[in-house]
């Protein structure tokens, strides 16, 4: 199975704005907020996140299909080339949309076989909403609310050569994407949509 990513997508000055390094933010965040001693980063990407981690002393080991981009370890999240539970936590963000749908499950089963304890998933949601950003004299922290719409008209998604699926389009309901992540055996503890990027959507699972 090849990459479907070319390396320089990751490259690219449209790839990494201002809003994409908040959800790297929030990627980091998740991770050390666990304290985990051993992380397996299934997508390198651009490397930025593993770098990090990395300098702040966390053992993170890299995996990812295409060795151009050269991952610690190549290999496919469809057949992680790791013992069972033999990670604590797993990081997969904005990688399992980048595979047809039918192969969702079986690459969170996969996951779910290597690690011991958490994963931090991120996929592409584009769900109709309203942001509102309030700052009020009094209050020292803004308010920031990200509300559904009251009613989303999902528009059809094709096959750009990138992404497979996305959250939010006809056939891939929010509800579908959680039940089949509940069917592998893992518990959301949190999702969210990142506020200042919200085409990203981050699940905190605990394995069960």
């Amino acid at each position: 199975m090849k990459s479907q990513v070319r390396p320089d997508h990751y490259i690219k000055g449209s790839y990494d704005t201002k809003e994409r390094f908040v959800s790297y933010w929030h990627q980091i965040s998740e991770i050390i907020q666990l304290r985990s001693n051993k992380v397996l980063e299934v997508g390198i990407g651009n490397g930025f996140v593993s770098r990090y981690l990395k300098k702040k002393g966390i053992n993170v080991v890299t995996l990812d299909i295409d060795h151009e981009l050269k991952p610690n370890i190549a290999g496919s999240v469809l057949s992680i080339p790791f013992g069972s539970k033999s990670v604590n936590v797993v990081t997969c963000c904005e990688v399992l949309e980048h595979l047809p749908y039918i192969d969702f499950t079986r690459a969170l089963k996969e996951i779910h076989r290597v690690s011991r304890e958490h994963v931090i998933l991120s996929l592409p949601d584009h769900t109709a909403i309203y942001r509102f950003n309030i700052e009020l004299p009094r209050i020292k922290k803004p308010i920031k609310k990200l509300i559904p719409h009251p009613f989303p008209r999902p528009t059809h998604h094709e096959y750009d050569g990138v992404h497979h699926w996305i959250i939010g389009k006809t056939n891939y309901p929010l509800k579908k994407i959680v039940l089949d992540i509940k069917r592998t055996g893992f518990k959301i503890l949190k999702t969210y949509r990142v506020f200042e990027f919200y085409g990203h959507r981050f699940f905190l699972l605990e394995k069960l």
